[in-house]
């Protein structure tokens, strides 16, 4: 019998609506290009962008220096240079949090779209999500952090476990409702097998949700990295990380040097928005596109 080509799901009938313009698509995507910037230019500065002090070796001469021409952010309790260990911790961080989610999604994904079949597979695949799902995160992530070794890839792996749960229920969820779908119930009744249902017709139309989804597990996934970090879990030192310099900083803040907690934070905080505010423009243009 042949088989039918992948459909897409229409979500509204044509000329019953007036279709947002040009002007509407570009408004909504300038908040993600924005983002995509932000981001991009920190994982950039990073690698490639001359650090004004070596970010490892510190200079035990310029201890807890304020912000300044020399040091725009001050220095450290030990010498370090704040700004620089700021840019090159981006380099640690946010690969890490991106390389966890897409392995969260690879497995997340397929998982999900098993879940939503009906039978003892998908139930079983929910209980364990359920039952993973009762520890908090942090804790699950320093014990397998701890378990499996203090090296770069646990961390991945244990931002990757995490994180599957949360693309288990959300692909089920969608799975859900499209399998209710009339081009779905087309798909099974010219006699397509289940799995070429899900992963042929079903998967390319959660795909724009999986992408937000995945936008607010990264910002999830620095959280929990710089959470690692501070307690001395994770990349180890001297190597910078946003959490170890909150957690070198949070010493001495009582005492009025607040430049060693404040940049760090302000790091977090703004790539934790750029990647709320991509996943939020990402729902924006799939709304526009339906």
């Amino acid at each position: 019998m042949s088989q039918t080509p992948p459909l897409v799901a229409s979500r509204g009938l044509a000329g019953s609506v007036r279709r947002p313009g040009p002007a509407a698509a570009l408004l909504a995507a300038f908040p993600m290009i924005l983002a995509l910037t932000l981001i991009g230019g920190l994982i950039l500065a990073g690698f490639f962008l001359p650090l004004p002090y070596n970010p490892i070796h510190p200079n035990v001469y310029q201890l807890q220096l304020p912000p300044s021409r020399a040091h725009l952010f001050g220095t450290d309790d030990a010498g370090f240079d704040v700004f620089s260990r700021i840019i090159a911790a981006s380099d640690h961080d946010l690969p890490l949090a991106m390389l966890g989610t897409l392995f969260a999604a690879v497995i997340g994904v397929p998982l999900g779209l098993l879940a939503s079949s009906r039978g003892t597979l998908g139930g079983g695949i929910m209980r364990i999500v359920d039952a993973f799902q009762a520890f908090p995160v942090l804790v699950v992530a320093v014990v397998l952090v701890t378990l499996a070794g203090n090296h770069l890839e646990n961390v991945i792996l244990a931002i990757g476990i995490i994180n599957v749960p949360r693309f288990i229920r959300l692909v089920r969820s969608e799975s859900l409702v499209l399998r209710a779908s009339r081009f779905v119930e087309a798909a099974i009744a010219v006699g397509n097998p289940p799995a070429r249902v899900l992963f042929i017709h079903v998967l390319p139309n959660v795909a724009a949700t999986v992408l937000a989804q995945a936008a607010l597990a990264v910002a999830n996934a620095i959280i929990v990295i710089a959470g690692l970090n501070f307690l001395g879990v994770g990349v180890s030192p001297p190597e910078p990380t946003w959490g170890s310099m909150l957690a070198t900083g949070a010493t001495t803040i009582a005492q009025g040097v607040w430049w060693m907690t404040i940049f760090p934070a302000l790091a977090i905080l703004l790539c934790v928005m750029a990647f709320n505010i991509l996943a939020d423009s990402v729902g924006q243009l799939m709304r526009i596109a339906d």
